[in-house]
């Protein structure tokens, strides 16, 4: 049984003796790069804290705006959601067993289905499909672009602003 310490724990030992006992001590040079480690050491951390959560939400969104667009055909009715994967693409083996509620989904299958989910949003924005002011995407848009932040830079000034501002 492994108890400590975490890959969290250690992330964080590493980050602070760059940043607390190397960092005085090296040349400015070196000091730059001793800082930019220990940020990408940070970033890692918050992506194994975020990361799950945030790829799930961001395919949950990309699934609702393009399911709506699945759900219409050239005339504008209604297509019968059982006719088309999760995410409004033709149910194929790759995307059956990516979003089956049955199969666990493994990160680098989540991963491929959710560039393929963004690669067919960029299509359908850029041949008019779907509308660049279109709330649900300006909605996904705004919650992708925000917990990126929270991963990438949670100490910036809009970010917290927007975070104190959204409880």
């Amino acid at each position: 049984m492994q108890n400590t310490p975490t890959p969290d724990e250690l992330l964080d030992v590493v980050a602070r003796f760059l940043t607390e006992v190397a960092l005085p001590q090296l040349p400015p040079a070196a000091a730059f790069h001793a800082r930019v480690a220990a940020n990408a050491l940070q970033v890692v951390r918050r992506q194994m804290a975020l990361g799950h959560g945030q790829r799930h939400a961001e395919q949950q969104r990309l699934q609702a705006l393009l399911g709506l667009l699945a759900a219409q055909d050239s005339t504008g009715a209604r297509q019968d959601s059982t006719e088309a994967g999760q995410d409004g693409t033709e149910a194929t083996p790759d995307t059956a067993e990516a979003t089956s509620d049955s199969t666990p989904v493994t990160e680098d299958i989540q991963e491929a289905t959710l560039a393929a989910a963004n690669a067919r949003l960029s299509r359908a924005i850029a041949t008019g499909a779907l509308a660049p002011d279109d709330p649900l995407l300006l909605d996904h848009l705004w919650q992708t672009t925000f917990e990126r932040l929270a991963v990438d830079q949670p100490g910036y000034a809009s970010y917290r602003a927007e975070l104190a501002r959204s409880v």
